[in-house]
């Protein structure tokens, strides 16, 4: 009679949290919740406005032309061989893509609290959903790369060195969202005790941008202050991404293996956080 009763509930729900979350069968079966969650995102975002889902495009381009007018013609900072459209526009689209995606995931417990209190799913699925709008986004903003390097290639001689590197930009992506998946999940967890601290959170990321390749070649720093940008882990993913795609780029083994082990380490690390402090936060916030 005891097992029978067992046997009719599927899940249970009590105080208990653990370090592993929840299996990925059970995140598998809140497959479509992640769904709305991606188009409630884009309907926030781009209904009732304008210029709707052009805003993906227009605000990368805006801050081009912004870029290539006060970095490349006033201060007159040096993109190396590459044409100054396409270094400054393969930064912002992959730095926009970092900052979106750590911006989105660190607010988790702020901006869900009202959802989190009255229906239980795992919580991992909002960062997750977070991730796959900004992946989205990105691969649009991608594409209008990919036509502006077909244009160069065809139009103003631009003849990118053909690399065994070529392939290797999927991979710059998926590090680069994993390093701000870590960082997001983790400031989740504690600004939501402390929400003064995203202040400073803010501040530093915005101070980050600037220690990482984003409106310089590393090859144009300096060598005695080179190694400062280089302990960025984000300095060879940004590298690797460039060279994959337009062909110039500084990167080493030793320093993608740094890049890799902190990603590994960091994503870790704040997934077993996450797991673990998630469901008794509901409490504070």
């Amino acid at each position: 009679m005891i097992a029978a009763e067992k046997k009719r509930w599927e899940w249970e729900i009590n105080s208990k949290t653990s370090y592993r979350g929840a299996p990925l069968l059970e995140l598998w079966s809140y497959r479509h919740l992640l769904a709305s969650f991606v188009r409630r995102d884009f309907l926030i975002n781009y209904q009732q406005t304008i210029l709707g889902p052009l805003w993906m495009l227009l605000q990368p381009t805006l801050t081009l032309f912004t870029y290539v007018l006060v970095f490349g013609r006033l201060v007159g900072l040096s993109t190396g061989t590459l044409p100054s459209v396409l270094f400054y526009f393969s930064g912002i689209i992959l730095w926009n893509f970092f900052n979106d995606c750590f911006s989105g995931t660190s607010s988790t417990f702020r901006d869900n609290a009202h959802i989190f209190s009255k229906v239980y799913f795992p919580r991992l699925i909002v960062p997750a959903s977070v991730m796959c709008t900004q992946l989205i986004r990105f691969g649009i903003q991608l594409f209008l790369l990919l036509l502006m390097v077909w244009y160069f290639v065809q139009f103003k001689d631009f003849n990118p060195a053909p690399n065994a590197w070529f392939f290797a930009f999927p991979v710059a992506v998926l590090a680069v969202g994993a390093i701000s998946l870590g960082m997001g999940l983790t400031l989740s967890v504690i600004t939501a005790k402390y929400r003064d601290l995203a202040g400073f959170v803010s501040l530093g990321i915005r101070l980050l941008m600037f220690g990482t390749p984003v409106i310089y070649p590393v090859t144009s720093l300096p060598e005695n202050v080179r190694w400062i940008v280089q302990l960025n882990p984000l300095t060879p993913l940004f590298e690797l991404f460039r060279l994959s795609l337009l062909g110039e780029g500084v990167v080493s083994y030793n320093q993608l293996a740094y890049s890799f082990l902190f990603t590994v380490v960091l994503l870790t690390g704040a997934l077993l956080l996450f797991n673990k402090k998630g469901d008794n936060l509901i409490d504070i916030v």
